[in-house]
C-alpha cells in the first residue's frame, strides 16, 4: 500500500544521482619560481553584475562624457557676449514690434495727424538748413568784400605813397640832362621844367636824388640849385615815370623848356626809356594841424 502511495515525484527524485561538488580550481603560478601564491580568481560579467557596479552603456557613457560639463574661461565670455547680442535683439525687435503694432492699431485721424507733425518737421528743418546757406553766403560774401577792400587799401596805398613820394616807383617815361656849364641855369628854370613835366602827365620825378612831390621848392644857392634845401650841382639829371610820348613833346615845344634853357647856353639831351626807377624817398611828415574829417 506504501508503495502505491508513492507519488511519481519522489519516485523520480530517488532514481537521480545525488550533486557531486565541483572541483576547486588550481591556483595559477606565477613565473617568478617553483613557490607561487594563489591568483585571485577571475569574474565573469554575472559575477561582476553580482558582487559590483553593473557595466555602463554607450548612452550612459556618453552622457557621462557630458555632464557635468567643463566650462573655460574663454568659453564662459562667448556665452556672456552672445547673451547679450541675443539680448538686444530681443529688445530692439520687440520695440519695432511694439511701433508697427500702435501703428496698426492707430486710427485715421491719428495717422493723418502724425503724418502732419512729420511734414511740419521737414518743412522747419528746410527752412533751417536755407537759414544756414544764406548766413554762410553772407559771410563768404562779406569775406570776400573784406579781402577785395583790404586789396584796394593796399592798392591805394601804393599809389599814395608813389605821390607823397615815401614809395619806391617804376615804369617807362624818359630822363633828361641838362649841362650848365656857365653856371647859367637858375631855380626858377628847374621849376618851369617840373611844371611842365607834371602837365604832360609825369606821375614820379626825382631830380638828382632829390624825389619831387607837390611841397617840393627850389632856391638859388650861388651857382648851384638847392632842392627842399638839398644842394644839387650841374648836370641835372631829371628821372620821369609817365608816357613818354606825351612828355617828350611837352619839353620841346616852341618857347618851351628846351628852347629857354638853350637860350641861357645849357645843353638839354631828352631820351626815353621803356623803364625808368625812382628809388628816392621822402619821410613821411605827421601834420601839425590838419586831421582826417572822416569818422
Amino acid at each position: 500500500m506504501s508503495n502505491q502511495d508513492e507519488r511519481p515525484e519522489n519516485r523520480l527524485r530517488k532514481e537521480l544521482p545525488d550533486e557531486v561538488p565541483a572541483p576547486a580550481a588550481e591556483p595559477e603560478r606565477t613565473p617568478a619560481g617553483p613557490e607561487w601564491t594563489p591568483a585571485e580568481p577571475r569574474r565573469t560579467p554575472a559575477e561582476g553584475a553580482e558582487g559590483g557596479e553593473p557595466p555602463l552603456t554607450g548612452r550612459q557613457r556618453l552622457v557621462k562624457g557630458v555632464w557635468p560639463p567643463r566650462v573655460t574661461r574663454a568659453q564662459l565670455i562667448v556665452a556672456v557676449l552672445l547673451f547679450g547680442l541675443g539680448f538686444g535683439l530681443a529688445v530692439q525687435v520687440a520695440s519695432n514690434s511694439d511701433s508697427d503694432s500702435a501703428l496698426r492699431g492707430a486710427r485715421q485721424e491719428d495717422l493723418v495727424r502724425i503724418l502732419d507733425e512729420l511734414d511740419d518737421r521737414t518743412q522747419r528743418l528746410e527752412d533751417e538748413k536755407q537759414g544756414l546757406d544764406k548766413q554762410r553766403q553772407e559771410l563768404q560774401s562779406s569775406s570776400d568784400q573784406a579781402a577785395e577792400a583790404r586789396r584796394q587799401t593796399a592798392e591805394k596805398e601804393k599809389q599814395l605813397g608813389i605821390l607823397a613820394g615815401t614809395v619806391a616807383a617804376q615804369g617807362p617815361g624818359i630822363t633828361m640832362t641838362i649841362e650848365d656849364p656857365k653856371g647859367t641855369v637858375k631855380a626858377d628854370m628847374l621849376l618851369d621844367a617840373i611844371q611842365e613835366l607834371r602837365a604832360a602827365g609825369a606821375e614820379a620825378i626825382q631830380v638828382n636824388g632829390v624825389r619831387v612831390v607837390a611841397s617840393t621848392y627850389f632856391t638859388d644857392s650861388g651857382k648851384s640849385v638847392s632842392v627842399d634845401g638839398n644842394k644839387i650841382n650841374a648836370p641835372y639829371r631829371f628821372k620821369v615815370i609817365g608816357k613818354s610820348q606825351d612828355l617828350e613833346p611837352a619839353l620841346n615845344i616852341p618857347g618851351g623848356v628846351v628852347q629857354t634853357l638853350e637860350k641861357e647856353q645849357a645843353t638839354v639831351t631828352v631820351e626815353r626809356a621803356g623803364k625808368i626807377v625812382v628809388d628816392a624817398l621822402r619821410q613821411v611828415k605827421q601834420p601839425d594841424y590838419a586831421r582826417s574829417s572822416s569818422q
